[in-house]
């Protein structure tokens, strides 16, 4: 049993709000492991290399419904030395507040970021562990669903997605288009090149759900975003579970 417990681990998540890293944190738990704080790190841009960019002011909500305390900075660079090195200075931080042992993130196929969080992660004397990697697409984002997963698009900037997809709760229906838009325009259909950013509504890991009060769409015939300029929790959902 002794032994047993030592592959469980305190970890920090890399969080953006998005499906990646919040399924990563459901499957983290799954396994055993206690998921102590979120690392979140607000890019300059969506130039970003490792970071995501839209919708990331509302992951202080996400982290509040996930009742997992978040450290956040932000960055006035796009230079990826920049961007480790504040990812750096955050590990420090939370192995020293919450005593973790490793870093879960949500990556899935860009071996880029997966080397960068594994050298910062080395450096720290933290484990990686990324659940998703190499993950069948169309299997992944059917069990986003089945786990009861809600996520909506908050941009897009693909050929075969249009201003449609904005801001819309993906069901089961429409995985099965985008699955045949990604086979006949070629994208990702996990998004995992940068097609599409997700933001999660609600999941089993929430207290309550996310209520999206005002929003904005842009759309300029090619790419699209879909702007949540006010969300709140809905604190009538779910009394049952707190």
């Amino acid at each position: 049993n002794i032994l047993i417990h030592k592959l469980y681990m305190k970890l920090a998540a890399l969080f953006s709000g998005g499906k990646d890293s919040t399924y990563s944190i459901y499957k983290v738990k799954q396994m055993g492991h206690d998921v102590k704080c979120l690392i979140t790190i607000f890019p300059k841009s969506s130039n970003s290399h490792l970071l995501h960019f839209p919708t990331i002011e509302l992951t202080k909500l996400q982290s509040k419904t996930l009742k997992i305390p978040q450290i956040i900075s932000a960055l006035d660079s796009d230079e990826l030395a920049e961007e480790m090195n504040i990812l750096k200075v955050l590990l420090e931080k939370a192995k020293r507040d919450f005593q973790i042992e490793g870093l879960v993130h949500g990556g899935i196929s860009s071996e880029f970021q997966k080397k960068c969080f594994e050298k910062i992660c080395k450096e720290n004397g933290l484990k990686t562990i990324a659940p998703l990697w190499k993950i069948n697409a169309k299997e992944y984002m059917n069990d986003l669903i089945d786990s009861n997963f809600k996520f909506i698009l908050t941009s897009v900037s693909s050929d075969g997605l249009d201003e449609t997809w904005l801001g819309k709760i993906i069901t089961t229906h429409d995985v099965s288009q985008l699955n045949k838009l990604s086979d006949k325009y070629g994208f990702n259909l996990n998004f995992e090149g940068g097609e599409a950013e997700t933001f999660v509504i609600d999941c089993p890991l929430y207290s309550y759900p996310i209520i999206i009060n005002k929003s904005k769409t842009t759309w300029d015939g090619y790419r699209g975003m879909f702007e949540i300029e006010a969300a709140s929790l809905d604190s009538n959902a779910r009394q049952s579970k707190i």
